[in-house]
């Protein structure tokens, strides 16, 4: 069970601080959720408190994990098919599992694949979610302005 003022992540949405908890009526049920006030823009996500886990909601990584992720992507290798379908799935996936290593995986291939090649509109729109996920949990990790962590996120990709 997390607390008010806890620093969490949603797989889909990004990071985020849990501002209340709060009770909702639904399908006539009384049920908990969290409200978690994403770090990344001005949205709220509502998270059921008793299924957490199987959404895949979990802490933000440490400051430190945060610092050796970073420097880790330099060296991601990034080996995507070729078949955009599948490729779509395989990133979807990553994404979904919630694990920021995997993440960073998907937005160093796809902005690698945007150099060479270019990007299927929903590609494109997959590498800014991804993108968005990554920066929000770092910001929140390292305590850091968006600016200054989308800066040095951008320096790797751009190496």
């Amino acid at each position: 069970m997390y607390r008010i003022g806890d620093k969490v992540v949603h797989p889909m949405h990004g990071a985020g601080v849990i501002d209340s908890i709060v009770q909702r009526k639904v399908n006539g049920q009384m049920k908990d959720y969290y409200l978690l006030n994403l770090s990344n823009g001005n949205m709220m996500v509502m998270i059921p408190t008793d299924n957490t886990r199987e959404i895949g909601v979990r802490p933000v990584v440490s400051g430190q994990e945060a610092t050796r992720l970073i420097q880790a992507m330099e060296s991601i290798q990034v080996d995507m098919t070729q078949n955009w379908n599948r490729r779509y799935r395989e990133n979807m996936s990553r994404l979904k599992s919630g694990d920021l290593l995997e993440v960073a995986r998907v937005v160093k291939g796809l902005a690698c694949r945007d150099q060479q090649r270019g990007l299927s509109t929903g590609e494109r729109k997959m590498l800014h979610v991804a993108k968005q996920i990554l920066i929000s949990e770092l910001m929140l990790a390292q305590s850091l302005p968006y600016e200054t962590v989308e800066a040095r996120v951008d320096g790797i990709l751009t190496h």
